[in-house]
Formats: structure tokens, C-alpha cells, sequence
């Protein structure tokens, strides 16, 4: 009789299902914990050329840039930090203004000896892109940014007015206590509400970042990343006050998401900008259509 219940049990774990995970990055790749100003950043590095900055958005972390790493490791050296905050980075209790988080960038850069860089960034990290590229402008070869505004720059305003962003105001710690423990529920409501085809953010990934997102002070900082949209558009006017972007930039939107106007949200920063609808697509661009989304990252990198 024990022996059939051992037996039992130990065919049960054997059935269990092994953490979901989303697609490794390419062999090769290291990561590495780089320390800047108030924070320790956990960084993912891989590839040979040519440096490209990841920089990634609230719902993910620098793991959703594993597709283009695949991609371009060839003949590009990748760095894909998780911003501070967020995923394996550390959680200080403040300093998330983008900023701030731009200087993150430059630190981080400088602790690994690299000087320029092509960036390629997403939602929040289109915030942080921007204020490591307004700051540090000889430091950005080319500058593809995808499917989210920047506080206080072009239609800005016009963008707040939409119901369906009602948590850039969600946040404090009672907040925090209504979330607790129900993470991926929150999450949810981001990948389905924001996609084209909520299928295509797949359980796997949905699974690993709910994970991540549950982390003590976790959600608190994701909360900060969003709280500190009005001193990021007072910052922001101040930068672009001395000027605009000049490098070459890309505005990637998709059709069923902010597409329509990311062409004005490059606009009201730089002056030399293309713009592209993927079609068939919301906001989670490399989860919905990456082939299409990595094509268009490549094929612009790749003018010199």
C-alpha cells in the first residue's frame, strides 16, 4: 500500500507542469548586475557589433526582447536591462522619473564600456529612451520607439483623455494592497485590453511575468513608473526646450493601438522621423506580430 501511494505521488510530480517560461535569449547571452546611481540594474548582453539598447515597458521586462536578440546577435551586441523596479532589478524606493532612469541608462552604459548605441524601446521604455536620448543626444546613433506616448511632449494631452488609461493613476498603497496576491489578474486586463488578438500574449509569457510583477515591491514600483508621468512632462518640456531629437528615429505603432498617432508623438520630439502601422496588432507588438515587428527594427538598424 506505501509503496503504490509513493508510486502515486511520485508520478504526480512528474505530471506537474514546469514554471511557464517566455523564449530564452540566444546562447551566449550572459547577464550581469550593474550597479548606477541608487539602483542595481539586472542587464542580459549577447552578440558581437554594433551596441543596441532594449529597453522595455510596464507588463514585461527585458525578456520580451528576446525575439529581436535572435535576430540581430549576429552582427549587433545587445544589452537588455530591466529597468529599475522592475523585473530582476532591485526596488529602491524612489527615482522613477524617467529622468532619473535616463541617467540609469548612461550609468550603465558607462559601466560597460560602451559609448553609442542604436535604442529600441517600448511603452515606459519609450519614456526612458527619450530622456537618455535628450540628455545624452551624441550617445544615440538611431532611435526606433513603439506604441506609447511621451509625458508632456506632442499629443500628450490628448492621449490622457482616454478612459481606457485610467491606471496612469492608479497607485499608494492601498492600491498595492488591492493587487496583492492578485497580480496576473491586474496584468491581464493590460494584455487583453491592449492587444489586437489577446491569444497571441500567450500563457507562457502571461505566467512568467505575472511571477515576476508578484515579487515583493514589485507592484509598488511598476505603480511609481506611471505616478511619475506629471514631473516626467514637466522634465520633458525642459529638455525639449533645448532642442530637438536630430538623430534618425522610427515610430512603430500597432494598427489596433497607438499606430495611428505614433508619427505625431516622434513629431513633437525629433525632427527627423519615419513612422510605420504593423497592422494586425495592439500594443504588445513583439508578442503579436514579431516577424513583422523585427523586420522593420532590422531593416532600419541596418541603414548606416
Amino acid at each position: 500500500m506505501i509503496r503504490s501511494l509513493v508510486g502515486a505521488a511520485f508520478a504526480l510530480a512528474f505530471a506537474l507542469p514546469v514554471a511557464a517560461e517566455v523564449p530564452p535569449y540566444p546562447a551566449g547571452f550572459r547577464t550581469q548586475q550593474v550597479q548606477v546611481d541608487g539602483a542595481t540594474l539586472h542587464v542580459r548582453i549577447g552578440g558581437q557589433g554594433p551596441a543596441v539598447l532594449m529597453i522595455h515597458g510596464y507588463g514585461e521586462t527585458g525578456d520580451m526582447w528576446s525575439p529581436l536578440a535572435a535576430a540581430l546577435a549576429a552582427d549587433h551586441t545587445l544589452i537588455a536591462p530591466d529597468l529599475r523596479g522592475m523585473g530582476l532589478s532591485s526596488k529602491p524606493e524612489g527615482g522613477y522619473d524617467k529622468r532619473t532612469q535616463g541617467v540609469d541608462m548612461a550609468r550603465m552604459l558607462d559601466a560597460l564600456g560602451v559609448a553609442r548605441v542604436d535604442l529600441v524601446t517600448h511603452d515606459i521604455g519609450n519614456m526612458v529612451g527619450y530622456a537618455f536620448a535628450a540628455q545624452y543626444p551624441e550617445r544615440v546613433t538611431r532611435f526606433v520607439l513603439m506604441d506609447a506616448p511621451i509625458p508632456g511632449v506632442g499629443p500628450w494631452d490628448e492621449i490622457l483623455k482616454s478612459p481606457l488609461l485610467w491606471h496612469f493613476r492608479f497607485g499608494g498603497p492601498d492600491m498595492e494592497r488591492l493587487v496583492a496576491g492578485r497580480e496576473r489578474i491586474y496584468l491581464d486586463r493590460f494584455w487583453n485590453d491592449f492587444s489586437a488578438d489577446p491569444a497571441r500574449f500567450d500563457e507562457a509569457s502571461r505566467e512568467h511575468y505575472a511571477r515576476l510583477y508578484a515579487q515583493p515591491g514589485a507592484m509598488r514600483a511598476g505603480f511609481a513608473q506611471f505616478l511619475a508621468f506629471d514631473q516626467d512632462a514637466v522634465d520633458n518640456r525642459a529638455l525639449l526646450a533645448r532642442g530637438p531629437l536630430t538623430m534618425p528615429v522610427l515610430a512603430i505603432g500597432g494598427a489596433a493601438s497607438l499606430g495611428p498617432v505614433m508619427g505625431a508623438v516622434a513629431r513633437g520630439a525629433a525632427t527627423n522621423v519615419e513612422e510605420l502601422i504593423i497592422p494586425n496588432s495592439g500594443h504588445w507588438l513583439m508578442e503579436e506580430q514579431p516577424e513583422a515587428t523585427v523586420a522593420a527594427i532590422r531593416a532600419f538598424l541596418a541603414r548606416r
